[in-house]
């Protein structure tokens, strides 16, 4: 027989398994985003993406095709797709204001920026100071870390507010006049100049959110890796992990 199957050599083993898991370092675990703010994150993360590729397709449209117009529908469903994307964006950041008042307090930093804190723009700067890799450690924080909810609240919150200002007017435009999109957002297109103004600076919106975008999956998972924290699996679980 084998002395890997004898019953010292698996006593030997075990007592190197609790060995090794006495020595090891503790994961500690905080409860952060609740369930509402979680799904908000992934229909919020799928709609912008409905909405970059067919806004992408509607700017620049595919090649015609021969044949009755009638019989080839394509931009009318893309124009479909973009629009009810744009409904469940624009829902979602409704929904997702609402909970910044009834969740809990990391709800809130969506909407919040402690821009009168001394120490809250040095730890911006130690932050920053980690994302260009001129210190060994970042800071832990069980929310939104000071830079991270700087870009959330400018390159995202603002921006997407902006989205919804420029597609509703735009859409409004083939409502019509006296439609509820025209009373709401009508206001938008003369205030920039014309529909084609509004139509670019919504475009050039649209660039901005894909950079943010990039940024913030980049930014996720290297701080999952080299933070030693918890970043992705916590907007899954809620829960953020501290592997240190």
């Amino acid at each position: 027989m084998s002395s890997l199957g004898s019953p010292h050599s698996q006593a030997a083993v075990t007592g190197v398994d609790a060995e090794a898991v006495a020595s090891a370092r503790t994961i500690r675990s905080v409860y952060v985003y609740e369930a509402p703010v979680r799904l908000w994150h992934w229909v919020n993360a799928l709609a912008i993406t409905v909405l970059a590729v067919t806004g992408y397709l509607i700017g620049q449209p595919l090649p015609s095709v021969s044949g009755e117009a009638s019989h080839h529908y394509v931009m009318g469903y893309i124009r479909f797709a973009h629009f009810a994307a744009g409904y469940v964006f624009a829902v979602g950041l409704v929904a997702r204001l609402y909970w910044a008042f009834v969740g809990n307090h990391h709800a809130r930093e969506l909407f919040t920026l402690p821009v009168f804190s001394r120490a809250y723009w040095g730890e911006v700067i130690t932050m920053l100071k980690w994302y260009l890799f001129l210190i060994p450690k970042p800071g832990q924080y069980v929310g939104h870390n000071p830079l991270a909810r700087m870009a959330m609240f400018f390159c995202f919150l603002w921006m997407s507010v902006f989205m919804v200002l420029t597609g509703f007017a735009l859409y409004s435009e083939g409502l019509g006049m006296g439609s509820w999109a025209d009373t709401l957002f009508g206001w938008v297109i003369p205030l920039m100049g014309q529909s084609q103004d509004v139509h670019t600076y919504h475009r050039l919106g649209m660039w901005a959110l894909i950079v943010f975008v990039i940024l913030h999956v980049y930014a996720a998972i290297r701080e999952d890796i080299m933070g030693r924290q918890s970043i992705v699996s916590t907007m899954i679980s809620g829960h953020r992990t501290f592997k240190e």
